[in-house]
């Protein structure tokens, strides 16, 4: 099975209630997970999976504690040749061409560290889908039977 390290970022809590449920459908279906939410490129070094968890703050921007920790990826590059990774981005559609741009961002730059995208990235929006969870459950399923093992 699997170990599956989870970056969330939130900025009123949402993501990191999604997490929680997350965690719960991740060790029922057997594999073990963490949960980071004051990430280092240690902490994404060391992970045999990557699941990214956030939604988006202003006009398209990271959540503050996500932040730094996507800045430092992008300054230092560390290569993350193919390693599986999944993304659920949480926004709003009424914002346009920043929708879920905090998700978009982390999808683009793990692309460029050669990291392996494991399915498409999940968009959630919160116009449409007050609760995140419903939308959620079925992508994870998805997403956790392709991991490779």
């Amino acid at each position: 099975m699997a170990t599956i390290r989870i970056f969330v970022g939130s900025v009123y809590g949402g993501a990191e209630r999604l997490s929680d449920e997350v965690i719960d459908a991740i060790e029922q279906a057997g594999h073990s997970v963490n949960l980071v939410d004051q990430p280092t490129i240690a902490d994404i070094q060391q992970a045999t999976h990557i699941l990214v968890i956030t939604s988006t703050t202003g006009q398209g921007d990271i959540p503050d504690n996500l932040a730094g920790f996507f800045n430092e990826l992008n300054s230092t590059f560390p290569i993350l040749t193919a390693k599986p990774y999944g993304i659920i981005a949480m926004g709003d559609r009424s914002y346009g061409d920043t929708f879920c741009g905090a998700g978009r961002s982390f999808d683009e730059l793990f692309r460029d560290l050669q990291a392996q995208p494991i399915g498409h990235r999940l968009e959630i929006d919160a116009c449409e889908d007050f609760e995140p969870w419903p939308v959620t459950q079925p992508w994870l399923q998805e997403w956790l039977a392709k991991l490779p093992h």
